[in-house]
């Protein structure tokens, strides 16, 4: 029991759905674990197939990233990483993420704040954050037929 008054949140990795990350790219999966909404975090993994560009995109607040495995890189790095690497983002960060050709890539990801989808001419055309995220894991379990978890509330100890 903890003395704080909250247990710790477990999950089995089966109990939570892959979501298409649609309508940046529908074969990127995103499994949402975790949502803070007082923190404004989002924790996930992000499954992404081999050679897939996601675009640029600003970080309104920090983003941690450990690959599981694969490879992935940001087009303005001259750096890959590759299963059991780890990138740390500084809030403010501008970046185009790309899926390495040779493999399928698999990261778990924290994100705090916001993350603008940028288009062509770097104009932001869209906004994510946990607010999005949910919507979008609602709407696919409402699809599916299956329960939609609760990825807010702790149990009480």
């Amino acid at each position: 029991m903890n003395s704080a008054g909250f247990d710790p949140r477990y999950r089995k990795g089966d109990e939570l759905p892959w979501v298409p990350f649609a309508p940046y790219n529908d074969k990127v999966g995103i499994k949402l674990l975790q949502v803070d909404p007082i923190r404004g975090e989002m924790v996930l993994l992000m499954r992404v197939p081999a050679g897939v560009f996601l675009g640029a995109h600003n970080h309104r607040g920090r983003v941690v990233l450990y690959t599981i495995r694969g490879g992935w890189r940001y087009l303005e790095h001259d750096w890959v990483a590759r299963t059991g690497d780890f990138v740390y983002e500084t809030a403010g960060s501008r970046h185009s993420f790309q899926g390495e050709p040779d493999s399928d890539t698999e990261m778990f990801v924290i994100v705090d704040g916001s993350l603008e989808f940028l288009d062509a001419e770097g104009n932001i055309y869209a906004i994510e954050d946990w607010r999005s995220m949910l919507k979008r894991l609602e709407a696919h379990c409402h699809i599916k037929g299956i329960p939609v978890p609760d990825l807010v509330q702790f149990p009480r100890a």
